[in-house]
């Protein structure tokens, strides 16, 4: 058996645990926004941080509002969510040179959802050398960027955060 560890883990399995409040929606309604790891926010939707990134620089795009599918977004809460994407590719492309992104939603539990109920989008940037033999062999993603690092870049990208 192999044994990836990953200390860090037991605060979120001990916070998930807990908390059966909806992550987006109390990020959303602090002021933390630093702490929380949002860069962004528009006026129906945020950007943030992924706290458990694919790659560095993997950013999810989340409505206000608390709804789980896109067919229960506004015209307006569909249309800003796909603006905060297209900015988040544009500040994405320029701070962190990826060769090109991956975008997708989880939409349910058998989806692959991790947060149920609050519908949001992934956007991960790729680059030609971030598929290496630690996946193929040690089944296992290395994550080359510390989280701080990579907030404080795309911070300065995004700007001051405001609308």
């Amino acid at each position: 058996m192999k044994r990836l560890w990953a200390p860090w883990r037991m605060a979120y399995i001990k916070d998930v645990a807990q908390d059966k409040s909806c992550l987006f929606c109390k990020v959303a309604k602090t002021k933390e926004d630093e702490k929380n790891l949002l860069l962004f926010r528009g006026r129906l939707g945020f950007v943030m941080l992924n706290l458990y990134p694919y790659n560095s620089g993997h950013l999810m795009v989340a409505p206000y509002r608390h709804v789980g599918s896109i067919e229960q977004l506004t015209e307006r809460e569909s249309a800003e969510l796909f603006r905060l994407a297209g900015k988040s590719i544009r500040v994405l492309g320029k701070t962190m040179k990826p060769q090109g992104f991956n975008l997708g939603m989880n939409l349910g539990r058998v989806a692959g959802a991790g947060v149920l109920g609050h519908l949001h989008l992934h956007i991960v940037p790729r680059w030609s050398g971030d598929t290496n033999f630690m996946p193929i062999l040690g089944e296992a993603k290395v994550v080359p960027e510390a989280l701080e690092a990579t907030l404080e870049k795309l911070k300065r990208g995004f700007g001051k955060g405001g609308r």
